[in-house]
């Protein structure tokens, strides 16, 4: 596994998590992929209202 890669789970109701399915199979994503690039645009959004984000 890579070194950089972290494992999280979500607990959700099984209708929606059936629905994200489709909607990431409709753009030739897996479901994980899907949520990554959901992930980033958030991140993104949130960055450009209130600055970048930094770790020390």
């Amino acid at each position: 596994m890579l070194p950089n890669i972290s494992k999280f789970t979500l607990r959700t109701d099984l209708e929606l998590l059936k629905k994200f399915h489709l909607t990431a199979k409709d753009n030739a994503r897996s479901a994980n992929r899907e949520i990554e690039v959901l992930m980033r645009k958030h991140v993104a959004e949130f960055e450009k209202e209130h600055g970048k984000i930094e770790f020390d």
